[in-house]
């Protein structure tokens, strides 16, 4: 009976996390990350969707497509697919799940955090000189879910097979 009673205590703090970098990384997409100083006279900020959005303006519609994979498209699936597993509990965890949770928990970590500092790396290095960047705090905020999501991920992955 107690171990009934810790597995759904724990699904219900996972869930709660969950949704908590749901949240969070909502915020992160939207919110200021960077602000551009040109020549002390032009500042520009972005966002995970405004820099997509300037990207594909731009013309370098790789990069911008690449980002928007990897940093928005990928999390919110990897969420999508975290709240099916946590939702569906009653029955138990399939094995083509399990493998699921395996693969995200392996590959998905590397996906969103390097995406992200190579776009960063990629602004700061075509600026250089011309241009001084300040970091805000949505970037903490996307950094803090990115995390987050990974933590979520593990436990996941070891809470089905631990399980099983």
């Amino acid at each position: 009976m107690s171990n009934v009673s810790t597995s759904t205590s724990t699904i219900l703090i996972l869930r709660i996390l969950l949704s908590l970098s749901s949240i969070l990384l909502l915020i992160g997409f939207f919110a200021p990350m960077l602000s551009m100083h040109k020549f002390y006279f032009f500042e520009s900020s972005f966002s995970v969707m405004g820099g997509v959005i300037s990207l594909v303006e731009e013309g370098q519609l790789f990069i911008g497509l690449v980002v928007l994979l990897f940093s928005v498209v990928v999390p919110v699936a990897k969420i999508a697919f975290l709240f099916k597993v946590l939702i569906n509990t009653a029955e138990q965890v399939t094995l083509r799940q399990q493998h699921y949770l395996a693969l995200m928990h392996e590959y998905g970590r590397w996906a969103m955090l390097d995406v992200l500092v190579v776009a960063v790396l990629i602004v700061t290095v075509k600026l250089g000189a011309v241009a001084s960047i300040e970091v805000h705090w949505g970037l903490y905020v996307f950094g803090l879910a990115v995390v987050l999501i990974m933590f979520i991920t593990h436990k996941v992955t070891r809470f089905f097979n631990g399980k099983s």
